[in-house]
């Protein structure tokens, strides 16, 4: 089965209308794929929400994938001495 979106696109679930960031993608033998996804915001004390994972029927396209450069890893020059 084919992936309906891209990491980085965003979307609505056309059942709760939550929108968010596709950051994750999972493909299963069966044939289903879901995808994690973060919410924009913050939640109103000031956390990151965690994800949540839907299956790519229940969700429509809102915009195009945003171009997010993944962090490389490696010693960063402020990092703490331990």
């Amino acid at each position: 089965m084919s992936k309906k979106f891209e990491l980085n696109q965003g979307v609505e679930d056309v059942v709760t209308g939550f929108k968010g960031i596709i950051m994750a993608v999972t493909e299963y033998n069966t044939g289903c794929v879901q995808y994690g996804i973060s919410p924009r915001k913050m939640t109103d004390d000031g956390k990151v929400p965690e994800w949540i994972w839907l299956d790519g029927s229940r969700l429509i396209s809102t915009e195009d994938a945003i171009n997010i450069q993944p962090a490389i890893g490696g010693p960063h020059p402020n990092a703490p001495s331990i």
